[in-house]
């Protein structure tokens, strides 16, 4: 399995290489230079078989010949041990043919540890063959920045510097990458939005002095691992409905698009999913674009759902790339173009390419709000605002068939919103009590590309 850049101008590497590399050197992002599949009998397997194993499926056809399926496999088992849900990822059904998986039952109670733990397993694996020890520099819009560091904290080969929005994540999110004790980890509130985080990490990353010098990785979800690793639950909710003999709709929060491009990968490895909604806050530049074809970067708001604050979805350049037929030429042109006046016009075959499969749905605040108490209500289910506007997306779609909303965040990492507009206290599960009386330890620097390079150096070299 060899994998190219949406950019067109590095050259094809392996899967380890992908890995360890994050973005490729022309600053794109990298993919499969042809999408695996698999066959229907072998979807139809995929029902009730334990969540690890269908993992170690899938990742097996991105991983190759790199990874030997018996360690591939308890690399997984190892991994998904983590959560506190024997079935990783439980479904509730909220109403008929709607049903709600539940994303959040990993060590930092996001959706993010399902591709995080195994992440870190795939690092320690390729680090300890090549003898090498990796930087990985992390811009997070809450959730990415903890379940990095529960999956990274203590490594040997790994050193983690995470940056977050100063006062755009939640208390909970914050303390999740602040109160680690462990040397190799370290944490930058950042005096900026989240794209200024981004942007910072995409410059960390096209800087060759610095990648040299601290052997620089990513575990964003510009990391196609992460990728691969979140298909995984699109084939196990899509099985247990009935995939392949039903098609399968999804609704996903969205601010990085890695999530719902997840799904896209299962669509093009054969799984029959029927409509991914990709559900905006009010930073709805998905779903202007997948409306109008204008992808037209606008000024981040904060809004109850903060990890989807964001006004440029990295991973949208994955799913342009395949919109223009795989043309790395013009996905280099585009995002070039984008990086200085962002705005991009999508071509009307890639626009319509797009529309076959997804749909953008933008959900605002209050309705956010009346969606956490109407499904607490009319469910006895406890949602967090992320997973309100995923909710609230339905009402505004007309989807034939099991349908699968994603809840991507447990509602105990936002108590304040969620008592707020229900008037209900989620109470936080075992292991994560105790969150609140740990000592925070992090440092506070501009929203500068230098400054936060010269730290990065400067931590990775002490």
């Amino acid at each position: 399995m060899r994998y190219v850049s949406t950019r067109g101008q590095a050259p094809s590497v392996g899967f380890t290489d992908a890995v360890l590399g994050g973005l490729a050197p022309d600053g794109g992002l990298y993919v499969p230079e042809a999408w695996p599949t698999f066959t229907k009998a072998e979807l139809a397997a995929f029902a009730g078989q334990p969540y690890a194993k269908v993992a170690a499926a899938v990742l097996g056809r991105f991983a190759g010949d790199e990874i030997a399926p018996a360690e591939l496999a308890a690399m997984c088992e190892e991994a998904y041990a983590t959560f506190s849900h024997k079935a990783v990822v439980p479904m509730t059904q909220i109403g008929p043919q709607t049903f709600i998986a539940e994303l959040f039952h990993g060590p930092s109670l996001a959706f993010k540890d399902v591709a995080m733990q195994i992440l870190a397993r795939l690092y320690d694996h390729f680090l300890g063959q090549q003898r090498r020890r990796q930087t990985i520099l992390c811009a997070t819009s809450g959730d990415t920045g903890g379940a990095a560091v529960e999956a990274f904290r203590g490594a040997k080969n790994v050193r983690v510097v995470a940056m977050f929005p100063e006062g755009r994540i939640s208390e909970v999110q914050r303390r999740y990458m602040t109160t680690a004790p462990e040397a190799n980890i370290a944490c930058v509130s950042v005096q900026g939005t989240f794209d200024d985080c981004q942007a910072i990490l995409k410059d960390a990353f096209q800087d060759p002095v610095l990648r040299q010098a601290v052997d620089l990785a990513a575990v964003n979800s510009i990391n196609f691992a992460r990728i691969a690793a979140q298909a995984v639950y699109y084939f196990t909710t899509a099985a247990a409905l009935g995939a392949p003999d039903r098609a399968v709709n999804f609704v996903v929060p969205s601010g990085n698009f890695g999530d719902a491009f997840a799904g896209f990968v299962a669509l093009q490895m054969g799984l029959p999913v029927k409509r991914i909604v990709v559900a905006t806050n009010s930073n709805d530049i998905l779903a202007r674009a997948f409306a109008d074809g204008r992808y037209s970067r606008g000024t981040v708001q904060a809004t109850l759902s903060p990890a989807m604050d964001i006004q440029s979805a990295s991973n949208f350049e994955r799913l342009y790339f395949e919109g223009v037929k795989r043309d790395g030429t013009e996905t280099a042109r585009a995002f070039e173009a984008f990086a200085k006046a962002g705005v991009i016009d999508i071509p009307p075959g890639a626009l319509s390419a797009m529309q076959a499969t997804f749909t953008g749905v933008a959900v605002g605040e209050d309705e956010t709000v009346k969606t956490i108490v109407s499904t607490l209500n009319e469910t006895g289910e406890l949602i967090d605002p992320h997973t309100a506007v995923a909710v609230a997306a339905l009402s505004h779609v007309k989807l034939d068939g099991p349908t699968v909303v994603l809840s991507t965040a447990h509602p105990a990492k936002f108590p304040e919103d969620v008592a707020r507009a229900s008037g209900v206290t989620p109470q936080a599960p075992r292991g994560a009590a105790d969150l609140a009386g740990r000592k925070e330890r992090f440092d506070r620097l501009p929203a500068e590309a230098d400054t936060i390079k010269a730290y990065v150096r400067a931590f990775a070299e002490g």
